[in-house]
């Protein structure tokens, strides 16, 4: 799953968490490679935060990441369960059910 953030990722992240100055994890001291993540762990500071950070994202960025989610190249695992629970609404009620459930059943299988 460790991957290198490309232009698009990095984009999405800015736009989600523009306090963000560089995309460097200040705890570990090396770069993100992924993008949830630190905006659940480190930048959102509720489920509501979470989710306004979540609107501010186009269908196609939204999708986006849910692809990248089921490619494996995107955690939920260090995503705050109270997180992937807005996520998995938001995509409910942007992209669609179906997904949104597929989405609830690959975090289920893959254990929180």
């Amino acid at each position: 799953m460790a991957r290198k953030l490309n232009p698009e990722d990095l984009s999405i992240l800015k736009k989600i968490a523009p306090e963000l100055v560089d995309s460097k994890c200040g705890h570990a001291g090396w770069e993100f490679r992924s993008v949830l993540p630190p905006v659940s762990q480190h930048v959102s500071n509720s489920s509501g935060d979470f989710r306004k950070r979540l609107l501010r994202l186009s269908d196609h960025e939204l999708n986006y990441l849910v692809d990248l989610v089921f490619e494996g190249m995107e955690s939920l695992h260090c995503v705050k369960s109270e997180h992937v629970d807005v996520l998995i609404e938001v995509v409910g009620e942007r992209i669609s059910k179906v997904k949104a459930t597929e989405l609830l059943e690959l975090y289920k299988f893959a254990g929180d």
